[in-house]
Order: structure tokens, then C-alpha cells, then sequence
């Protein structure tokens, strides 16, 4: 079985969170803060600025972990690391990013109240991040073992 470490960024801004949709038509579509796997020796919080900036054109400082999320799909097993991130500068544009198999056709900031319809990743997007964030997360939460739906 393969396994791929990856991270990424839940950033706020004016108390909206950052969401990149991913669509590919007849194969997923699906909205999810910006993220992807770590380069050969790069550090996690390396990892979710850079993958932030190649995704969403937007500049962050990523903090803290708050959610450490598994996966399993048809490719193998994935560990993702959630970092509570600081937005820092740049305006949106998916555009330029450099992974050619990716699907990422926009991206915007979204209040708890106006989050995407549809499939949200990590699901907890939708109402712990929220109650955590005003809480100011005390310590990382480790997400169940799921079965990825793609």
C-alpha cells in the first residue's frame, strides 16, 4: 500500500475560510482548503504556505496543527496535517498552479453560514472547525480512519 503525507492550510480571513474547488466533470467535484503532499524533505507548515500560494495565489503563515485527517482510496493511505493558518497577502487566482493533473477551476472565502453546497473536505468544515476556531483550538484533533468517496 502507498502512503503520502500531506498538509495544508485552514486560513481565515475576516472570519472566512479559504476553499478551493476541485472538479473534474463525470469524476469528483468537491470544495477543500488549499493543501497537497510534501515535497522529499520539506517541512509540513513548508508544505501548506506553498501549496496555499500554487493553489489560490494566496500568500499565509501556517501555525499550529489543528487536525490531523486519514484517508484510505484505490491509490493508498493518506495523512493529512490541517495547520491553522494566518493569511498574510494576494488575491485569488487558480490560474498558475503547477500540478498539471490537478483540477482546481476556483476558489473563494466562505462564512460558516454561506460554506459551498455539495461536498465540503474535511467534513468537519461545516460545524467543529467553526466551534474549535472560536475556541482557539487547545490542542490538534485527530480525525477517524475514513474511506475517501473518490
Amino acid at each position: 500500500m502507498l502512503h503520502r503525507i500531506s498538509a495544508g492550510a485552514l486560513v481565515l480571513n475576516e472570519n472566512r475560510l479559504l476553499l478551493a474547488r476541485h472538479h473534474s466533470p463525470g469524476r469528483y467535484d468537491f470544495w477543500a482548503p488549499p493543501g497537497g503532499g510534501v515535497d522529499e524533505a520539506e517541512e509540513l507548515e513548508t508544505t501548506a504556505e506553498r501549496e496555499t500560494f500554487e493553489e489560490t495565489g494566496i500568500r499565509i503563515e501556517a501555525l499550529r496543527i489543528a487536525y490531523i485527517d486519514e484517508l484510505i482510496d484505490s491509490d493508498g493511505r493518506m495523512v493529512k496535517f490541517w495547520f491553522l493558518a494566518r493569511y498574510l497577502s494576494g488575491k485569488i487566482d487558480v490560474r498558475s498552479n503547477p500540478a498539471s493533473g490537478e483540477r482546481i477551476v476556483e476558489a473563494g472565502w466562505f462564512g460558516r453560514t454561506d460554506l459551498p453546497t455539495g461536498h465540503v473536505f474535511p467534513a468537519v468544515l461545516r460545524d467543529d472547525f467553526w466551534r474549535r476556531s472560536r475556541e482557539g483550538f487547545p490542542a490538534p484533533v485527530r480525525l477517524p480512519l475514513m474511506t475517501s468517496i473518490f
